[in-house]
């Protein structure tokens, strides 16, 4: 076992060497081009700033998200309705064009439920505004899992809501404030996972 372990190790410190004396040599024989480095920097730089716009747009819609959520947990009905229409308009005017082709369909899809979803919460009773709201958390976390986010989120889950059907919801905190029953069951539910 030890001969076996030695020649693993002789292994990779032959490979190692090896590997930092063909580089060294590589970039001798590079000559230095300032003008590829610049292009190479403006399309890392166009990356970022496409990044950046997929991920203002997904930030955008969450935290009026999360505002609403706060509203239900408060059962806060006339609240909710005011960011129900918050969160329809940051919906409406989510830019998925630099998306792939499959994931703008998929992103334009989510995003249709959504604002269905989020319109009726501006219109309706606290009861029938929370069965929306199960059905918007279901589609914010399906377009999370295409834009990515860069705040950690905890998808929470409350097992006794809608006859023990349960329902989940997303969160930027991991202490659980329940959206479904408010103060009559506040803390009820468990994180299931940590998104980010």
């Amino acid at each position: 076992m030890k001969t076996v372990k030695r020649t693993i190790g002789t292994m990779a410190l032959a490979a190692t060497m090896m590997l930092t004396v063909s580089c060294k040599e590589g970039n001798k024989n590079e000559p230095a081009t300032p003008m590829s480095n610049e292009m190479h920097q403006e399309s890392m730089d166009d990356k970022d700033d496409m990044e950046m716009n997929e991920n203002k747009g997904a930030k955008a819609v969450l935290q009026d998200y999360f505002k609403l959520k706060d509203a239900l947990v408060e059962t806060n009905n006339d609240k909710a309705k005011q960011l129900g229409t918050t969160l329809a308009s940051a919906l409406g005017s989510f830019d998925a064009s630099s998306y792939s082709d499959s994931e703008q369909q998929e992103l334009k899809d989510i995003m249709e439920d959504a604002i269905e979803h989020a319109e009726h919460i501006s219109e309706s009773d606290m009861a029938h505004q929370r069965e929306h709201f199960k059905i918007l958390s279901k589609d914010l976390t399906d377009m999370v899992a295409i834009t990515g986010t860069e705040m950690k989120i905890y998808e929470q889950f409350c097992p006794m809501y809608n006859n023990n059907e349960g329902g989940a919801w997303l969160s930027m905190n991991e202490e659980i404030r329940n959206p479904y029953f408010g103060d009559k069951m506040l803390k009820c539910g468990k994180v299931q996972r940590e998104i980010n």
